[in-house]
């Protein structure tokens, strides 16, 4: 578990299956405009919670994916998934998050990614680690220019989300951006 007063930062567990469907069915307008979705010649997505932990959890176990609940008072109220890690040369990684709209606004989401990059970049031996945005996404914006992350340019169609190819702007940070972590710089 990584911690930082209020704002906790733990693994997703099969059990979190009813506290998951509660939040996502309360803000699925909150969350939709944003969520990647599958394009057709895809095929079906996962049909339930039980579903989607297992692929995440599979993807884990082969050193692909790391799935988190964000926390606040130890209450689920986000989730925050380090995707495409990489190893080898790049040792490199993206990270998606959603939080709750009844959760929204209080820090939780730049102070959880905080502690992940941190934990990424330290124990775990990353170099860089690549955050995509909706240019439109205010809200997730903010979290990446609050952390200082730098924009690197905008990649056309690249998340399938509402039924349609989406641009996104694309922020990295470096190990050697943040010697003494992103928490430190966000607490400053």
């Amino acid at each position: 578990m990584l911690r930082h007063g209020s704002i906790g930062v733990r693994p997703l567990r099969r059990r979190d299956a009813r506290a998951w469907s509660r939040l996502r069915a309360a803000n699925v307008a909150w969350l939709s405009p944003w969520e990647a979705t599958l394009p057709q010649e895809a095929g079906p997505p996962a049909a339930s919670y039980v579903g989607m932990i297992g692929t995440l959890r599979r993807r884990a176990r082969q050193g692909h994916t790391m799935p988190f609940v964000l926390t606040w008072d130890d209450e689920f109220v986000g989730m925050l998934t380090v995707n495409s890690i990489t190893w080898g040369s790049a040792r490199s990684a993206n990270i998606g998050y959603w939080i709750a709209r009844s959760h929204a606004g209080r820090s939780i989401t730049p102070t959880a990614v905080a502690l992940v990059c941190d934990h990424l970049l330290t124990t775990v031996g990353l170099h860089r680690i690549e955050i995509a945005i909706r240019p439109e996404n205010d809200p997730s914006l903010r979290v990446v220019h609050k952390l200082g992350f730098t924009e690197i340019g905008i990649a056309p169609r690249f998340l399938h989300i509402a039924g349609e190819w989406r641009d996104h702007a694309v922020f990295q940070i470096l190990a050697e951006d943040v010697p003494r972590g992103l928490l430190e710089r966000l607490d400053r």
